[in-house]
C-alpha cells in the first residue's frame, strides 16, 4: 500500500483535512461520554480503539508534523512561539496529552469490569472535546493562516516533502489510511447503534 500522494501542494490545507478528520473522531467521543454518563455500557474495544485513533492520528502523526515541522518553520518567520500563539498551541497539545492519558488508565479498568472508571473517561473525554475542538478552530482561523501567507511556494513544496518523510518514519507506509478506515469502522459501531 502506498502512502496518500498529496495532489495538494499545501501543507496548510493537509493538516485541515486531518482536521476534519480528527473532528469525526471528536464526535464520536463526545457520543461515547454521553452513553456513559448515562449510564449505558460501551464496548471496552471501542474506547481503546478510539483512543489508539487519537493517540496516534491524532497526536503522533498530525500534532508530530506541527511541533517538529510546522511550528518550527512558523517561528522561524518570526511568530513568537513563548508568549505567542505557538505557545499557546503547544500547551494545548500537553493538555491534550494529559486528558488521553488519563482517559487510556479508565478504559483499561473499565475493560477489566470495572465500571466505577466510566466517570473519570466521560469527564476527560468532555474536556477532551471542548479542548481540541477550540484548538482547531483556533488553528485553521488564525494561525495557519498568518503562518501560511508566511511561505513561499518552494518552502510549501518542501514542508509537504518533510511531512511525508515524518509519516513514513514515524508511522509506516498505509498507515494514514489505516486510521481513516478505523474512523469509518468506528462511526459504523457506535453511530449506527443506540
Amino acid at each position: 500500500m502506498t502512502h496518500i500522494h498529496h495532489h495538494e501542494q499545501d501543507p496548510i490545507t493537509i493538516l485541515m483535512e486531518e482536521h476534519r478528520v480528527i473532528e469525526r473522531a471528536i464526535r464520536l467521543l463526545e457520543e461515547v461520554a454521553a452513553r456513559l454518563d448515562a449510564g449505558k455500557q460501551v464496548e471496552p474495544t471501542i474506547l481503546i480503539n478510539l483512543l489508539d485513533f487519537i493517540r496516534n492520528f491524532a497526536d503522533r502523526c498530525h500534532h508530530g508534523k506541527e511541533e517538529k515541522i510546522l511550528f518550527q518553520t512558523f517561528s522561524e518567520h518570526g511568530i513568537p512561539v513563548e508568549g505567542g500563539p505557538i505557545g499557546v498551541m503547544l500547551f494545548e497539545h500537553e493538555e491534550g496529552r494529559k486528558a488521553v492519558k488519563a482517559m487510556a488508565e479508565a478504559a483499561l479498568k473499565i475493560k477489566e469490569g470495572d465500571w466505577r472508571q466510566t466517570h473519570l473517561f466521560s469527564s476527560n473525554a468532555k474536556g477532551y472535546s471542548q479542548l481540541l475542538t477550540q484548538h482547531i478552530y483556533k488553528e485553521d482561523n488564525i494561525l495557519y493562516p498568518m503562518g501560511g501567507r508566511l511561505l513561499s511556494k518552494e518552502e510549501k513544496e518542501d514542508l509537504v516533502r518533510r511531512f511525508e518523510k515524518v509519516e513514513r518514519e514515524e508511522m509506516g507506509e498505509g498507515v494514514h489510511e489505516k486510521y481513516i478506515r478505523l474512523i469509518e469502522e468506528l462511526e459504523d459501531k457506535i453511530l449506527w447503534s443506540s
